[in-house]
């Protein structure tokens, strides 16, 4: 079976890597073209592109896949099958005509739920304790074509978006080959979605990682989690003084005094509490605008945070000015 992959990100890698391992013929590699990158903006690679450098494959890198030229040129390597997983561009119907057996994608959500660019964290920042892989034929929408092949995966509370990144990334690569195997005989049975129970998980912004403290502990919480890759959580302290709260936890007993929404609490065993509107948080690590992230108690420590103190939201801030 000749196989076109395109993909850009560490999601794609564990699947690629998969295929590579099990020998199938890779007639060609699509990865976006290098990025300035870190403080330096110096040009890096895909992790994609990388690898295939390894194994001295086809490269190629277009800025816009839909160009006549570079469909031309896919058209060439005659695939019977295209691989497409955080790839990065909507592929016109031009290039999902090239195989003989379709464009497989691979989506962590579990379609139609979490249609779009940011299904992991929207999954964390929602709260879901279940979410999975799902195997897809492509069509011209966004992660709208039929269902081939799920698989489910549960969440653990303390799981944040880098680990499910890591985790369904990891549960893809299976489930890859066995359709692709099962493919080289029979085109695959595929399920219509169904649209009306379709959700969407737009890209994040920056301001996405606002926290509001009139939220309750556990909708923060899962907020830190989401946001773990980036925006990442965020808020104003005295002075303007930024930080990202790195992670946190549930408080399990709420008793004893209560403070306003984003007021900080520094209990008797030195743990660092911050109430919301309903329950507390107790911060674990933190990180200061132009610091290295470190523990709340050192942040305490190092910064003289008593109890009274008090978070503020960027929205907050804007309007105190």
């Amino acid at each position: 079976m000749r196989v076109l992959f395109m993909g850009t990100s560490n999601f794609a890698v564990p699947s690629f890597e998969k295929l590579i391992s099990e020998k199938f013929d890779i007639v060609g590699v699509v990865t976006q073209p290098d990025r300035p990158s870190g403080r330096g903006r110096k040009l890096q690679a895909s992790p994609i592109k990388l690898i295939a450098e390894k194994n001295k494959l086809n490269i190629f890198q277009p800025e816009k896949v839909r160009e006549k030229s570079v469909v031309s040129q896919l058209k060439r390597l005659e695939p019977d099958v295209i691989v497409v997983i955080a790839f990065g561009q909507i592929l016109p119907r031009a290039i999902l005509d090239i195989p003989s057996s379709g464009c497989f994608n691979i989506h962590p959500s579990l379609l139609p739920k979490y249609r779009g660019a940011a299904p992991i964290q929207w999954a964390l920042i929602n709260g879901e304790t279940e979410t999975g892989i799902t195997i897809m034929l492509l069509d011209e929408g966004e992660d709208t074509g039929d269902i081939i092949l799920q698989k489910r995966s549960k969440i653990d509370p303390e799981t944040d978006a880098i680990l499910l990144y890591q985790q369904l990334g990891n549960l893809a690569p299976n489930l890859l080959i066995h359709v692709l195997r099962r493919s080289i005989d029979q085109l695959p049975m595929t399920q219509p979605q169904e649209n009306s129970l379709a959700t969407y998980a737009p890209q994040l912004t920056k301001e996405h990682g606002n926290v509001n403290w009139n939220k309750s502990a556990v909708e923060i919480l899962n907020l830190v989690r989401g946001t773990a890759i980036w925006p990442q959580a965020h808020a104003f302290l005295r002075d303007n003084l930024h930080i990202k709260i790195l992670s946190c936890s549930l408080m399990s007993i709420n008793s004893g005094k209560t403070f306003p929404p984003g007021t900080i609490e520094i209990s008797r065993n030195k743990q660092v509490i911050v109430h919301t509107a309903r329950g507390k948080l107790i911060l674990a690590k933190v990180q200061p605008a132009t610091k290295n992230k470190m523990s709340a108690h050192d942040f305490v420590n190092g910064y003289r945070i008593k109890t009274g103190d008090r978070f503020i939201s960027s929205s907050q801030k804007n309007n105190d000015l």
